[in-house]
């Protein structure tokens, strides 16, 4: 399976067209846009159209610039094209596909014991898949993907800690702009921050 990753688009249309068009040129048979697809709410309007116009299928989560409302929006105008994986999990093939959006910090605020429940269930309707990719925004705590400075870590404990208890296969993020298209493991787990450029992942 080829997925095309991406996050943190902040409404920019211009950035989902070339998404857009990378994911029809690649041939994916998935894209995962791992959070703040919008700038607080902003933007939204026809942001995934290029994706609904080309019948790419899409799996989103919200980050800290959008609420769980904007996703089922998003999700209720494009129905054939739109996975809301802060909600839902799902399968393609022998992958599973599960997730929580929304972020440790700011506005659209999840606790660590949120976001530990909230993967733990996700988790459960894609467990017994072949290989399993774990969707969320904020990084996992304490890699080069949550690094911000010199010995100052910003990511989720929570998400570091159900890493290394349900060891899915993949971890593809966002929310720290500094750390764009890098990738670090945690156990034996890839973790990837997608960025807003998009990068292709095989499965």
């Amino acid at each position: 399976m080829k997925i095309l990753a991406a996050s943190d688009i902040h409404g920019d249309l211009r950035t989902t067209e070339a998404l857009a068009k990378k994911a029809k040129k690649e041939k994916v048979d998935l894209v995962i846009i791992a959070g703040d697809l919008s700038i607080f709410g902003r933007g939204l309007e026809g942001l995934l159209k290029p994706f609904a116009e080309s019948n790419t299928k899409v799996a989103v989560i919200p980050g800290n610039h959008e609420n769980e409302t904007d996703i089922f929006v998003l999700k209720r105008r494009y129905p054939d094209v739109i996975y809301d994986l802060h909600n839902y999990a799902f399968r393609m093939g022998e992958v599973g596909f599960f997730g929580c959006g929304l972020a440790n910090i700011g506005p659209n605020e999840l606790s660590e014991d949120e976001i530990r429940s909230r993967i733990s269930r996700s988790f459960n309707y894609i467990k017994d898949a072949k290989k399993k990719i774990l969707v969320v925004h904020t990084p996992p705590y304490k890699t080069k993907l949550d690094a911000i400075g010199k010995g100052i870590n910003v990511g989720s404990p929570a998400v570091r800690e159900m890493i290394e208890k349900l060891k899915p296969d993949r971890c593809i993020c966002g929310h720290i702009h500094e750390t764009f298209n890098l990738e670090d493991r945690v156990g034996e787990t890839t973790v990837i921050n997608a960025g807003p450029k998009g990068k292709i992942i095989r499965v």
